[in-house]
């Protein structure tokens, strides 16, 4: 009786153990075939996204699923809360403050696309005719305001300190001739601001999305050369060599990729690779 009940239990070990040998070889294969989330801006990310999931992705055997947010604060905070595997939406400078500002560990991939920031007016047709001390809207973000106001001093409308460079802030301002008014507000309320501004400095992609055509509204725009700020995906440190984020990695930076953007937006969204 007790051989018996040994060997009973014996078998059910083995069957265990090979049970759950195989779990975990299912686990691995079920991972590695799930769907890839990505956290996106809308546009033009989700819309580039979009391109990749029903164009290209089927043939790599890359399953998307794309997350919208319309802020730049919730897609860093999921992606570190394992909500996303990754997000599309930012450049590096940003990057950089948000990994100072709370701790993030994660990693920046290659550059996709850049969206030239531009000057924007319901009120005056050329930067020349803003009034004596007009309010000019520019983005709350270190690494945006510090861009809009070196786009602004590029086209004259004020002079900043020698050696401010992208960090630049509103007391590197060393002159501003119309006393102009700086107001920083959320990058995603700057074209609500028109209605209340003379100038409004605007991310690309929210210019996008409030139906302006920054290559042909922008009173100023963004150069494209040498620009630190291309836009890219994100993802947690150490989950780079991810064989999704491979396949993600290969067909965003592809000349089918880069064709959709150039013909879809038209030198307002501009290929970074």
């Amino acid at each position: 009786m007790r051989r018996t009940l040994s060997a009973t239990l014996a078998a059910a070990a083995l069957v265990l153990g090979l049970a759950a040998c195989g779990s975990g070889s299912s686990s691995d294969t079920s991972s590695a075939d799930a769907a890839l989330k990505v956290g996106v801006s809308p546009v033009p990310h989700g819309e580039i996204l979009t391109y990749v999931k029903d164009n290209l992705a089927a043939k790599e055997g890359l399953k998307l699923e794309i997350v919208e947010f319309n802020d730049y604060v919730q897609p860093n905070a999921a992606l570190r809360d394992k909500k996303l595997d990754a997000n599309y939406f930012q450049h590096v400078p940003y990057l950089d403050e948000e990994k100072k500002a709370k701790g993030y560990t994660f990693t920046a991939l290659k550059p996709v696309h850049l969206e030239p920031l531009g000057v924007y007016s319901k009120k005056v047709k050329n930067l020349a005719d803003v009034p004596q001390g007009a309010v000019v809207a520019i983005p709350n973000d270190p690494s945006n305001s510090g861009r809009a106001l070196n786009l602004l001093a590029s086209k004259g409308v004020i002079k900043l300190k020698e050696g401010a460079g992208v960090k630049a802030t509103q007391r590197d301002i060393a002159d501003n001739p119309k006393k102009l008014q700086f107001k920083e507000l959320e990058a995603a309320q700057l074209p609500r601001s028109l209605d209340d501004t003379a100038l409004s400095v605007v991310n690309g992609n929210y210019a996008i999305q409030a139906n302006l055509t920054p290559a042909k509204d922008a009173l100023a725009l963004e150069s494209a050369e040498n620009n630190p700020y291309a836009n890219l995906v994100v993802v947690r440190t150490g989950d780079e060599n991810d064989p999704r984020l491979v396949k993600l990695e290969k067909l965003l930076h592809s000349p089918e990729v880069k064709k959709f953007i150039e013909d879809k937006y038209k030198g307002s969204v501009v290929a970074a690779f």
